[in-house]
């Protein structure tokens, strides 16, 4: 007699196709755009940016990190539209196989799940010292009422964001107009900067670095998006937001008291309402590494372990252990490794450009099966030069000291990809066929160049 299985909150289609008639209307997914933009961090590092800069310098530092950001959020995010995958699985047939996709699962996994605890102890530490209380208890409040709403999902998460951006941007606007208001803003805007001179390359290494991580990961939420012309004004808007005029304002904030430590400006004259509006925005932030990472398990598991696991479940093991990390206090220290990290995962999306847009030799199954909303029945099992590439790329990012170490190690992955893959010399090592029962099964041994019949 058949059972069934009943697991906790929404799986929300972590290994499969998400249906068009369950894609999201434009005003939802623009407010779940917007609400990350909303921080005081961003606040902060425009503050930094401000003391070594120019006002016009600031401004085209945060120009320049805003148009690398949004052509790769823009180009990774279409694709996740189109074909309605989040990274970790779309990483199957555009650049890495079945195999590789596990190992790029892994180190966003890992990454997000990490960048979870950190900015979960910041954020118990925030509250301990605003109002009270150890920190170990705001970081286990904190990290738990995140992961509750985590583990029901995207719509969930779409439904706390409606009700959070609006109050933030408010509550700001609402605070730094009447701390700017005893300024003249002309002479704030050509003040010189009060501290040392941050350099061009620098500020925007700040600026667009920062954020890379998110950009590679964007279609894990534009693969609820109904149009591509929906993602475009969405994340433009979103970068509009984030550097133009919360990033600028940090600037002259930080010219304003000559210092980066600009967050009591936000909070000063809001109240406990404002301290805990300005909260559940960082929560709003923090959520999306706890649900990137909880996909990126989910596939990893399916594909080395030929376990599928429920994401809700995921969620919930996850969320417990970063919690319980950062009220320890251990997750601060990993903040180099996952800083190490940050480099690794650029080339992960200059690979998905290159392959998805430019060389096209992999994508052939999706095309195949994306009117009928299925995935391909088969994918690559190895793609071993992309492997290589994406080595050879972290390299360039990591110790190549001349540019931005984000944009370095993505461009060099996209070009080296483009080339080869052109060439010809970018092949498949073997196909794996995903049986009824979930179980992966290698049906051929022999290598084939990519996308040859």
């Amino acid at each position: 007699m058949a059972t069934t299985k009943k697991n906790v909150g929404s799986d929300d289609y972590a290994l499969s196709r998400v249906p068009r008639d369950k894609r999201l209307g434009f005003w939802t997914m623009l407010l779940q755009w917007l609400a990350q933009s909303g921080s005081i961090s961003q606040f902060t590092l425009g503050a930094t940016i401000g003391v070594g800069m120019t006002f016009g310098d600031a401004f085209l530092a945060f120009t320049l990190g805003a148009v690398i950001l949004e052509v790769v959020i823009f180009l990774i995010g279409f694709a996740g539209m189109r074909e309605g995958l989040s990274t970790p699985l779309l990483t199957r047939w555009v650049g890495f196989g079945r195999n590789g996709s596990a190992l790029v699962s892994f180190v966003i996994a890992v990454s997000l799940v990490g960048w979870f605890g950190v900015q979960n102890t910041i954020f118990g530490n925030s509250v301990s010292s605003l109002v009270g209380g150890p920190s170990w208890l705001w970081c286990v409040v904190a990290g738990l009422a995140i992961t509750v709403l985590v583990i029901f999902g995207f719509r969930y998460m779409a439904v706390f964001a409606k009700i959070v951006t609006p109050l933030f941007f408010a509550m700001v606007a609402w605070s730094v107009i009447d701390a700017l208001s005893e300024h003249s803003l002309g002479d704030l805007i050509s003040s010189p900067p009060p501290g040392q001179a941050i350099p061009l390359s620098v500020a925007a290494t700040a600026i667009a670095g920062g954020y890379m991580t998110g950009a590679i990961v964007a279609p894990e939420m534009t693969r609820y998006n109904k149009k591509g012309s929906h993602v475009f004004l969405q994340t433009a808007s979103s970068m509009i937001l984030s550097e133009y005029i919360v990033g600028l304002t940090g600037v002259l904030l930080g010219h304003m008291v000559k210092s980066n430590e600009v967050s009591q400006i936000v909070l000063s004259t809001s109240g406990v309402f404002g301290v805990l509006v300005v909260l559940m925005s960082t929560a709003k932030i923090n959520d999306w590494n706890l649900y990137g990472s909880s996909l990126g398990v989910v596939n990893f598991f399916q594909v080395v372990f030929k376990k599928r696991l429920h994401r809700g479940a995921v969620t919930i093991g996850l969320g417990i252990a970063g919690t319980l990390l950062s009220a320890v206090g251990i997750m601060t220290h990993f903040t180099d490794f996952l800083t190490v990290l940050g480099v690794a995962i650029p080339p992960i999306g200059g690979i998905i450009v290159a392959e998805y847009w430019v060389v096209r030799r992999m994508r052939g199954p999706l095309d195949a099966t994306r009117e009928a909303g299925t995935l391909p029945t088969t994918s690559p099992s190895w793609v071993p030069m992309s492997l290589v590439i994406w080595a050879a790329a972290f390299c360039v990012g990591k110790f190549y000291d001349g540019g931005i170490p984000a944009l370095n190690s993505l461009a060099t992955a996209f070009v080296l990809y483009t080339v080869l893959g052109l060439l010809g010399w970018v092949r498949t090592y073997g196909t794996t066929t995903l049986a009824d029962d979930g179980e992966a099964r290698p049906v051929a041994a022999e290598h084939t160049p990519v996308g040859a019949a």
